[in-house]
């Protein structure tokens, strides 16, 4: 199976946002090679909030370009077999750590937000995961700052899709 059709399968699955749920099933139908950053229509991203082992932290990354705290994730690639691959994959490479588990469900919830040419959007699939006890975050290339910050500090560094995102996992906890 592709990820495109992983992607396909995820989405017919996924029971919240339906509005914006078919609004990616329609992209990816318009668009056969909208899982790929090469696709200026806009991409399928896939992105995972870490959570501490005792559910009271999360892990932002301070994006490099954006300059927000967000959280984990990026672009899918041609090893990525599943959507949560994808996720998995860019939530170790973003905060260096190595034990991650996914919250188990699919995804938390979807965000689609704009960003800047040449591409119009993000089709951001999101998840959550679990850091191990005792694991040890590392800043990656592609962030200024890596930070555990308390759920009730959130709204006060992030931007509300990131908010939204903590509300959700909560809720899925």
């Amino acid at each position: 199976m592709s990820l495109y059709d992983d992607a396909v399968l995820v989405l017919k699955s996924y029971e919240d946002q339906e509005e914006l749920r078919q609004a990616y099933l329609d992209h990816l139908a318009a668009h056969p090679d909208g899982m790929w950053k090469a696709c200026t229509a806009g991409h399928i991203t896939a992105s995972a909030l870490v959570i501490d082992p005792e559910h009271s932290r999360v892990l932002l990354t301070l994006h490099k370009k954006l300059r927000m705290w967000l959280q984990m994730g990026g672009h899918c690639e041609p090893q990525d077999a599943t959507l949560e691959a994808a996720a998995l994959r860019e939530a170790t490479e973003e905060s260096g750590i190595a034990a991650l588990e996914l919250l188990p469900g699919g995804p938390v919830r979807l965000d689609r937000h704009p960003i800047p040419p040449p591409c119009h959007c993000h089709f951001d699939v999101q998840y959550a995961v679990v850091a191990a006890p005792g694991a040890v975050q590392e800043i990656s290339d592609e962030s200024l700052d890596l930070r555990w910050f308390a759920y009730e500090e959130v709204a006060g560094v992030a931007d509300e899709s990131v908010v939204r995102l903590l509300e959700a996992t909560r809720a899925r906890l």
